[in-house]
């Protein structure tokens, strides 16, 4: 059974850097399943590896020709969306990526997320862990398009908007059917520890805070360059972090 880890938070908290770096160790210790739940879809770049499909435009591809009568009555619409996500798989040494991407057209695609949901949860168990690296708004959790969740991390900035927010994503969490175990925040680029106002938000919503992640100047240089996340030196400051957050949850 594959442990699952979702990275949440709002947007521009650092989630796509923690859920490279995760993903880089995790594969030191297992095999990976990368999910780019984010419609921005960067987590490729942060781990060096190209893209060419997402599963919005495979999505889309199966709606239209579902309505075209394309597709064989031979073969079930799940078996073609299985295929379709197979053929997308981007793979790479002990991880692969899938890039979830946005819908490109109206309409309602409850069926097409149910049966997107069921192929994940089909392809998950074929590895050690399953890494998510969520939208702002979680909206994948929301419709049910995702595994159950083993540990949430939950990524805020040193503001009082990001612990909000993380706050409610954990009350969000708490009305859905989805499975979670641990919920964890985790406050990214941090410069000598918390102002105690932050301390006290983070005290106020009951949160377990499992890491404060410094800035890494060198990760500022590597963007100016283009260069992936996972490219940062083995004595990183970020690297390090990330190492001990792995070891508090578990991981």
């Amino acid at each position: 059974m594959a442990t699952t880890i979702v990275v949440a938070g709002k947007g521009g908290t650092g989630k796509t850097t923690v859920s490279s770096l995760l993903v880089q160790l995790l594969s030191q210790k297992g095999v990976v399943l990368a999910i780019d739940a984010d419609p921005a879809t960067n987590l490729h770049q942060a781990l060096g590896v190209p893209l060419d499909q997402t599963i919005g435009a495979i999505r889309e591809e199966m709606t239209e020709a579902v309505m075209r009568g394309a597709i064989s009555p031979a073969v079930s619409k799940q078996e073609y969306l299985d295929s379709r996500i197979m053929a997308a798989l981007v793979e790479a040494k002990r991880f692969d990526l899938l890039a979830m991407g946005r819908p490109e057209g109206p309409g309602c695609y409850c069926a097409a997320n149910h049966m997107l949901r069921l192929s994940i949860d089909r392809f998950g168990h074929n590895y050690d862990y399953v890494v998510i690296d969520s939208e702002a708004g979680m909206e994948h959790i929301s419709r049910q398009t995702t595994r159950d969740v083993d540990i949430l991390l939950i990524v805020s900035d040193v503001t009082q908007r990001g612990i909000y927010t993380a706050a409610e994503i954990k009350r969000l969490i708490g009305e859905m059917r989805t499975r979670v175990g641990k919920i964890c925040l985790v406050v990214n680029r941090s410069t000598n520890g918390l102002p105690p106002e932050i301390e006290k938000a983070i005290e106020s919503h009951g949160f377990e805070l499992v890491a404060r992640i410094p800035r890494d100047e060198q990760l500022s240089i590597m963007d100016v360059k283009g260069l992936p996340v996972t490219d940062l030196p083995e004595d990183s400051v970020l690297r390090t972090a990330m190492r001990e957050l792995m070891g508090k949850v578990g991981l």
